[in-house]
């Protein structure tokens, strides 16, 4: 293949991952019009059409969608491979992204950037936050954080933080109208504060151990959330009874603002893993974000 078509080739996964020729036109640092007639012109060499424009979008059609399928992963390595040279300079420098749930970014990820990125000024982290399982290869992410028992079995997964302790828990005045169940069977019975898993479409289910046997028992509510930083105002609230990993209630059960309920029930989570594709070119920067971020034994 010539080195003029594969120059065209990349313009088009460009047009078609941005799906805007606009967005793709900055990102190349060409005009639109000069993307747009490339594009034009590879669809001219291959007799083929591969995206689909409207005055408002632009999609690959799906001979498109092949191509970038095969192209992208393929662009995507040549990148890394050409990140890797600055292992040769003296500071890690570049872009990661990492897709997480809320509870790993505040306990997990926030102190580890704390310690990682004031030394290496050139290191540029973002992070969401998503409950989602999240395709990190097609949402071109980096990294994903996720609970242990959550990461695909094709990732490389790195332990990043200890089992988590859970807790359940409820205002005072909740309990003033509401005798605390004794066993998790009586949830059936209780206000309980739902977290959406966005990727299933269904609520968490809240996990116990019960003779010896592991219990995931399936509470209803009249609330549902999305992150659980509302579930916890909520039960303060006096709204309901709330599964929350015991560190993000601590204070306010020794306050007295929550009580803590069927705690001899409570079975721990499987430990945050930070997960990702493999990389046999990975930048100095994330090899230095897994090394800050993995879990050593106290």
């Amino acid at each position: 293949m010539r080195r003029e078509e594969m120059a065209d080739l990349a313009t088009f996964v460009t047009v078609a991952e941005e799906q805007s020729f606009t967005k793709a036109a900055a990102k190349l640092g060409l005009s639109q019009s000069a993307v747009s007639q490339v594009v034009r012109r590879l669809e001219e060499r291959l007799g083929l059409r591969l995206l689909s424009r409207t005055t408002r979008s632009v999609a690959p059609t799906e001979v498109g969608e092949r191509i970038l399928a095969t192209l992208s992963p393929m662009l995507r390595d040549l990148d890394a491979s050409i990140e890797a040279l600055s292992e040769y300079r003296d500071k890690p420098a570049g872009n990661i992204r990492i897709t997480t749930v809320e509870h790993a970014a505040v306990t997990i990820l926030r102190p580890a950037l704390a310690r990682m990125l004031p030394g290496h000024p050139d290191i540029n982290v973002e992070v969401i936050i998503d409950y989602g399982l999240t395709d990190i290869v097609a949402e071109r992410f980096d990294a994903g954080v996720r609970l242990g028992g959550q990461v695909d079995k094709d990732m490389i997964a790195v332990r990043i933080g200890p089992d988590i302790p859970m807790a359940v828990v409820a205002s005072p005045d909740y309990f003033e109208h509401h005798a605390a169940p004794s066993e998790p069977g009586e949830l059936v019975r209780h206000q309980c504060i739902n977290l959406r898993l966005p990727t299933s479409g269904t609520n968490n289910r809240w996990n116990f151990r019960q003779r010896g046997k592991m219990l995931r028992v399936q509470v209803e509510g009249q609330l549902v959330f999305n992150a659980i930083a509302q579930i916890r105002d909520a039960a303060l609230d006096g709204l309901g009874l709330a599964y929350l990993p015991l560190d993000y209630v601590a204070d306010a059960i020794e306050s007295g603002s929550l009580i803590r309920i069927l705690e001899r029930w409570t079975e721990d989570l499987p430990g945050y893993h930070l997960y990702y594709p493999n990389r046999r070119f990975a930048s100095p920067a994330f090899k230095l974000l897994v090394e800050t971020l993995r879990f050593r034994q106290p």
